[in-house]
């Protein structure tokens, strides 16, 4: 049993290019391996974002629900933004 599986994939022109153009250069052996290895970094991507969510936001989420005066409001935030954003312009 064949362990690939070969599709017709359409892509917008610039994108086409840039595939070829990575062949061309010696970079990839065939515009197969380019697909494969940008699919390989999504999936690295897509798992990095599920570790993040799994960990860090998932921690913050339950530390804010066990203690919600650990949180600001959206005018807090908003406030705190708009105050270091004139620091910024200041020290320019």
């Amino acid at each position: 049993m064949r362990s690939t599986q070969q599709f017709s994939v359409t892509l917008p022109n610039e994108m086409a290019k840039m595939v070829r153009t990575k062949v061309s250069s010696g970079e990839y052996a065939s515009e197969s391996e380019v697909i494969r290895d940008g699919l390989r970094a999504l999936q690295a991507r897509d798992n990095a974002l599920d570790h993040w969510l799994r960990t860090e936001v998932a921690a913050a989420y339950d530390e804010l629900k066990a203690d919600p005066s650990k949180g600001r409001s959206p005018d807090a935030v908003l406030a705190s933004l708009k105050a270091e954003a004139r620091q910024q312009a200041k020290s320019r």
